[in-house]
């Protein structure tokens, strides 16, 4: 392994304003996986989305309502959900909540 950071401590990085208004910080990544914390307000929204990129995600804390493919669940910290390659998703936070996502490979947008 090339120069990656291999380790992530709490409260590490700085928070990016996401274009819908949240907020998210870029915890670790390499080209094959990248670890990225996003902060909701109650109310926020990730707008409905695809990518090219598999996404599993873990509920850290709140409570979202959670929409894949048209099908929708509410999730509560504890929770997790996984976004394969090019389906349509997006998430509403019932309660001001985090998410920590993983996206392999990497989200180039994500770095600049």
């Amino acid at each position: 392994m090339t120069e990656s950071k291999v380790f992530a401590h709490a409260g590490e990085g700085e928070w990016t304003a996401t274009p819908d208004g949240n907020r998210r910080r870029v915890l670790l990544h390499t080209e094959e996986l990248m670890l990225v914390e996003f902060g909701f307000d109650e109310g926020g929204v990730g707008a409905l989305h695809s990518h090219p990129h598999v996404q599993a995600s873990y509920v850290a804390e709140g409570r979202f309502e959670v929409t894949i493919d048209g099908r929708t669940e509410i999730l509560d910290a504890g929770s997790s959900f996984i976004v394969p390659s090019g389906l349509v998703h997006g998430v509403r936070a019932l309660k001001a909540g985090r998410l920590v996502d993983s996206f392999t490979p990497h989200r180039a947008d994500f770095l600049g």
